[in-house]
């Protein structure tokens, strides 16, 4: 087929063919568009929308997901799944209030948020150690250990709700990086939302510039053709999953101090809106795609429509709903397009 007969061809395709193959490769401007778009028809919905006191709480409500989603990414794109890092970040944030507790603790938050990282990724190590050198499947790991982590916190540690928390922490709830005045309040970006993109900066480096990150993309690759050129699969799978358990245990105790509060029964549920969240920035299920930028879309888009339902006269209910519709979203249409490529290459070699 000539150059100008296929021009052509491609011409007389219909335009939403034309626009799919102008978006193939640019999910996560596919997905700006469509957080975009949701701001407005929920701005148009309700004007308030755009006020800057939903605005900023829309991005204190991001945070927690945001840094347990990144983490859940990096297990993905190694090929692997996390869908224990709400009972890691439950269990790091509150063996660390109960253990600062008992030691009376007054210093700074800093040895909070360190004790609480270092738990997580002691839990997660636990998930890289089965899964990377044990061999077991990912997703039943997780789900084990999911129960066991929360069981054991229930059974060993504790069940009652702690309002009373070391006052460093406590006192993280009021911190942030910026305030201004709206609809007569005063109303302030929390800190929490400055370490989610810090974090999100610091890891989009790493996976595009470091060989860590290289890495972890060519295990999710082609393991095999990753462990003929040399990389240490085992030992970056094993880092993948500490990584999440670390930035889980951070997210929850973030939380915690956010909230003035240590539950044990928080986070219930939270892992499924975390995958959501990744799987809808376009991260694969089999792993080596997928990107930081993206999955931040994916979190922005979940909390603008879970947290602005209620704000239109949805019931909160629904909430439920339309992260499963995300979830499906997210795993179905880049099968649909994949297919949609190797016909279209079968078509090819055929002519």
């Amino acid at each position: 087929m000539s150059t100008a007969t296929a021009s052509v061809a491609l011409q007389s395709r219909p335009l939403p063919s034309r626009l799919a193959d102008l978006f193939r490769g640019r999910r996560e401007l596919l997905l700006a568009i469509v957080v975009l778009l949701a701001c407005l028809v929920l701005a148009i919905a309700n004007p308030t929308f755009l006020s800057a006191a939903h605005l900023f709480g829309l991005g204190r409500s991001s945070a927690v997901i945001g840094i347990m989603a990144l983490g859940v990414l990096l297990v993905l794109l190694t090929g692997g799944i996390d869908v224990s890092v709400s009972a890691i970040a439950v269990s790091a944030m509150y063996l660390t209030v109960v253990t600062l507790r008992a030691l009376d603790f007054q210093g700074t938050f800093l040895v909070a948020v360190g004790l609480s990282v270092m738990i997580g990724a002691l839990l997660g190590l636990v998930n890289g150690v089965l899964v990377a050198w044990l061999k077991l499947p990912s997703m039943i790991v997780t789900i084990g250990t999911l129960t066991l982590y929360r069981g054991a916190l229930l059974a060993f540690v504790g069940t009652e709700r702690i309002r009373q928390l070391p006052s460093q922490i406590g006192d993280f709830s009021t911190s942030s990086v910026f305030t201004t005045q709206s609809a007569g309040r005063t109303v302030s970006l929390h800190t929490a939302v400055l370490v989610l993109v810090a974090l999100a900066i610091i890891l989009a480096l790493i996976l595009r510039r470091v060989w860590w990150g290289r890495f972890v993309y060519a295990i999710g690759d082609d393991e095999e053709a990753a462990s003929r050129m040399g990389v240490p699969v085992h030992t970056i799978r094993t880092g993948a999953f500490v990584a999440s358990g670390a930035l889980a245990g951070l997210a929850g105790i973030l939380y915690a101090g956010m909230n003035r509060a240590a539950d044990p029964s928080t986070f219930s549920g939270v892992e499924l809106t975390v995958l959501a969240a990744v799987v809808l920035g376009g991260a694969a299920v089999a792993g080596g795609r997928g990107s930081v930028l993206g999955t931040m879309l994916g979190v922005v888009l979940i909390t603008v429509v879970g947290s602005s339902l209620v704000l239109i006269g949805i019931p909160a209910a629904w909430q439920s709903l339309f992260i499963g519709l995300f979830v499906l979203l997210g795993v179905c249409a880049p099968a649909i397009r994949e297919r949609r490529v190797e016909r279209r290459r079968g078509m090819v070699v055929s002519e």
